[in-house]
């Protein structure tokens, strides 16, 4: 999140006077969206993906208990924290909506400095894993994904691949000689370098859906949902262009460095083993190598 956006919140209650009183003391703080019942929360929250959602409990036709339960079961929005706002106080009911894996309740009627404080604790909370989860997938010398962040990638979009019937394309890049390049300029100028390609790559792929990680050392992987065959092969071209034209600085002397890319296309199903993509490419890589460097090799099924 960009550090000048506001926290989202997806309150949910079907009395239009609670989302009002919601408004009025979290909308300084947060961009808020609402929804009168269940039916409709679940739609917004698998549009806006909002960081928190206030959920009432006593709700019509679906109660907030039953829009937890379906929350939690749908991918792509189990992980937002839920948070009842309830008139109900009882401990049976409390520790049903804990059983449900509920953040935190807040009673009705609403206490403004209440709902002010359990809505902060709560998005502080979110913002704290997101900063350690930032952490543990960015490359510390590059500042892009690493390959922890890759492999979550490749799951994510390979199980969608199955699903759409879409082909899915990764392109592996390593630098040519870098060892040598290494022990002329020195190490540090080798993480410059680094840091230069990557930045390059990044942007190259910007308007695109791909994900530019480091797998290690010289290498990188380029993880392209949906692309096909021609796609990757005609990126791939671009993207070894772009590393050879790329002009490095060192103590005032310009100079470039050349790379090999890999490239490997599948449809996948259920029965395809993920791997497959990874030794294609790295096969496509070998051969790049062995003909000769700066070049590509496509991974021909």
């Amino acid at each position: 999140m960009n550090k000048l956006e506001k926290n989202s919140i997806l309150l949910v209650d079907d009395e239009p006077v609670n989302i009002q009183l919601l408004s009025r003391i979290l909308g300084a703080d947060y961009k808020l969206y609402a929804a009168k019942d269940g039916n409709t929360a679940l739609q917004m929250a698998k549009e806006h993906i909002p960081d928190l959602i206030l959920l009432d409990i006593v709700m019509p036709e679906v109660s907030g208990y039953h829009v937890l339960e379906q929350i939690k079961a749908t991918e792509e929005i189990r992980d937002i924290p839920v948070v009842f706002i309830t008139g109900l106080d009882s401990a049976d009911d409390e520790e049903k909506g804990l059983s449900l894996d509920a953040a935190d309740y807040i009673n009705k009627p609403f206490k403004d400095n209440v709902v002010k404080l359990r809505v902060r604790n709560q998005i502080k909370i979110i913002n704290a894993m997101r900063t350690i989860e930032k952490l543990n997938n960015t490359d510390q010398l590059t500042g892009i994904p690493n390959r922890h962040a890759f492999d979550l990638a490749l799951v994510v979009n390979w199980k969608r691949a199955i699903r759409d019937v879409k082909p899915i394309s990764l392109i592996m890049i390593d630098f040519d000689l870098f060892k040598r390049y290494n022990d002329t300029y020195g190490h540090l100028q080798g993480d410059s370098t680094l840091r230069t390609i990557s930045l390059a790559l990044t942007n190259k792929l910007e308007k695109l859906s791909g994900i530019v990680a480091r797998w290690g050392g010289d290498e990188f992987a380029i993880l392209l949902p949906q692309a096909n065959e021609s796609d990757v092969q005609g990126l791939a071209e671009e993207l070894r262009q772009t590393i050879e034209n790329t002009m490095l600085d060192f103590e005032g002397e310009i100079h470039n460095i050349t790379a090999s890319l890999g490239t490997s296309t599948i449809t996948p199903s259920s029965e395809t083993d993920m791997g497959v993509l990874l030794i294609n490419a790295d096969e496509a890589l070998y051969c790049a190598k062995k003909e000769g460097r700066n070049r590509i090799s496509v991974f021909e099924n």
